[in-house]
């Protein structure tokens, strides 16, 4: 299947202003908040529901636009901090309990 992030994005804001709204207000943006929090919470509950972890993605993304972003500076950003994210130095993860989150070397940053 090919996929196209920023179609997908277009899309997916389109749907989002016919069922949310178009607000761009950061009241808006604390509900996106709440509701990825909520998120957060069902994903505690049952860590292995693919579709509790996607969305947040979706949530995210809704965010992403109403904070005043377009799908190209989205995927920009995306591809970004995937690649800013490979270049960094990481500390060996068998050392760090899995529970535990595992942070870069900020010395480099």
């Amino acid at each position: 299947m090919k996929f196209d992030l920023r179609a997908h994005l277009y899309r997916q804001i389109e749907a989002s202003k016919k069922n949310f709204g178009p607000d761009t207000s950061d009241e808006k943006i604390a509900g996106i908040l709440a509701h990825i929090k909520k998120e957060l919470t069902e994903i505690e509950e049952d860590p292995r529901d693919l579709i509790e972890w996607i969305d947040v993605v979706i949530l995210a993304f809704d965010g992403a636009w109403r904070a005043g972003y377009t799908p190209d500076q989205i995927v920009e950003a995306l591809v970004f901090k995937q690649n800013k994210n490979e270049s960094r130095k990481w500390p060996d993860w068998r050392l760090i309990p899995a529970t535990e989150p595992i942070e870069h070397d900020r010395h480099e940053d």
